[in-house]
């Protein structure tokens, strides 16, 4: 039965992740099975591992339907440096090309965004929107902007101005590590600029300098290709424009093409909840508090599957994320601690050693200044409050165990009451339990007097008189 159990509900969590979208969310028309239409997708928030997933099923997609193109309407404020650079190879070595539209009005594609703007094939945006480095955030721990040295962010700057530093080197970081992130960030989207033609010194100094267009603006300086008010504007204006497909060049036809949108499928879904640092912190807790539960109580088995399901999850999550090997060897340790502590209690000296592994291991987790991708301080005091509040309960359950008295055995009778029944010298015969019991005791004592057992030996008691039932 329990084996049957945990089959049923293994079998009901992977129906539940294997289920798959209700559809493509084809907006199509009755088209050809392949070819003649674009696709389009939405990329909002920030880029992590779900944006990463969702975008190469698209690109597979749109090879498989040999589609004339890929429109991906972005708005988002920056994201992970790893997934950034997947999408951009992802985008790269794509035979269909892909359209960036930063789009609806109001959106912005800032930081991580920017990159995948400039290696796209063709790059658009709508009015009103913005790029560039829009937000303070770091892109995989890069500078937002220069050490004493406010970040530029009018618009339009012209490139003179930016010689009126009073520096000899205004554009280079005093950090080494610094200047390494920049320097390497710097020249990958040099390179995707001189890729396609666009205006690579402002690419740069959107590195550098943590500067940001306008929509307007970026196409008067060439830092984008089109200008377009919504979609059927882009399609129309992207139409015989040439684009640079690896070592050849092909000419868009996308006027009057049919447009099927595609939305993230269920395992998308799932996998952009999961990557949420915070959500895997909560899944691990549950998963560790599940299988603590279990070795309390062996038998449950509901705590003990509900535990490695969502212990497993939680460490999926773990791995999509730029992790610090020394919080995770932390969150390891706190987590053994806390364990040991269920099985073996110490009177909490291992469980809140774990509680403090366990909370600064949390803390230096994930490795990246990306604020979407950082566990939230209050969540990490939430559940070290939880954590310990439990471990206060285990530690006042574990002292009243040591101090309740034996309920079997010879131990039990240890400290109990007994009554003289006759007594000669050094021995005689006391009542105890309802049971009638030789004893010895090094003072003489007579009938009916009270006495407390202080040791067994043998069949025989030891006992001494009882000064608490003489003195009341």
């Amino acid at each position: 039965m329990r084996i049957a159990k945990r089959l049923l509900q293994i079998l009901c969590l992977l129906s539940l992740c294997l289920l798959p979208a209700d559809r493509l969310n084809g907006q199509g028309d009755g088209t050809d099975a392949t070819g003649n239409r674009v696709l389009i997708t939405v990329i909002e928030g920030p880029i992590g591992p779900a944006a990463v997933h969702h975008i190469e099923r698209v690109l597979s997609k749109s090879q498989d339907l040999q589609t004339e193109a890929v429109v991906l309407q972005l708005n988002t404020p920056g994201g992970l440096a790893d997934s950034m650079r997947e999408i951009i190879s992802a985008i790269l070595l794509s035979p269909v090309p892909v359209i960036t539209y930063v789009a609806p009005p109001g959106a912005h594609a800032a930081s991580a965004g920017t990159y995948i703007l400039y290696a796209s094939h063709v790059a658009a945006m709508a009015p009103g929107t913005n790029l560039g480095a829009a937000t303070p955030v770091a892109i995989g721990g890069m500078p937002e902007g220069l050490p004493g040295q406010p970040p530029k962010t009018e618009e339009g700057e012209k490139s003179g101005e930016a010689g009126k530093e009073t520096d000899s080197d205004p554009l280079a970081p005093k950090d080494a590590m610094a200047a390494k992130a920049t320097n390497d960030a710097a020249a990958l989207i040099r390179s995707l600029a001189e890729l396609h033609g666009r205006n690579a010194d402002w690419a740069e100094s959107a590195v550098r300098q943590a500067k940001s267009l306008s929509s307007a603006k970026a196409l008067e300086l060439n830092v984008i290709d089109l200008l377009a008010a919504d979609l059927d504007a882009l399609l129309r204006d992207a139409d015989g424009r040439s684009v640079v497909m690896g070592e050849t060049r092909r000419t868009l036809s996308t006027a009057g093409l049919p447009v099927e949108r595609v939305e993230m499928d269920a395992i998308t879904r799932i996998l952009s909840v999961l990557s949420n640092p915070n959500v895997a912190l909560v899944m691990m807790m549950l998963g560790i508090y599940g299988l603590i539960f279990e070795f309390w109580n062996p038998g449950a088995v509901v705590p003990g599957v509900v535990g490695a399901i969502c212990l497993t999850l939680g460490l999926y999550a773990l791995n999509q994320l730029p992790l610090d090997y020394a919080g995770l060897a932390l969150l390891g340790l706190g987590v053994a601690f806390m364990v040991a502590e269920a099985l073996s209690p110490s009177f909490g000296v291992l469980g809140f050693g774990g509680l403090i592994a366990f909370s600064m291991g949390a803390a230096m987790l994930v490795d990246t200044d990306v604020p979407a991708y950082q566990i939230s301080w209050w969540l990490i005091g939430s559940m070290a409050l939880i954590s310990g509040s439990v471990l206060i309960l285990l530690l006042g359950y574990t002292v009243r165990t040591y101090r309740r008295l034996p309920v079997s055995g010879s131990a039990r009778m240890l400290g109990a009451r007994a009554k003289v029944i006759d007594w000669t010298g050094n021995a005689g015969f006391v009542w105890v339990e309802g049971e009638r019991w030789q004893a010895q005791s090094d003072t003489g004592l007579h009938a009916g007097q009270n006495v407390r057992i202080r040791a067994i030996k043998g069949l025989t008691l030891l006992v001494e008189p009882d000064t608490r039932a003489e003195q009341s």
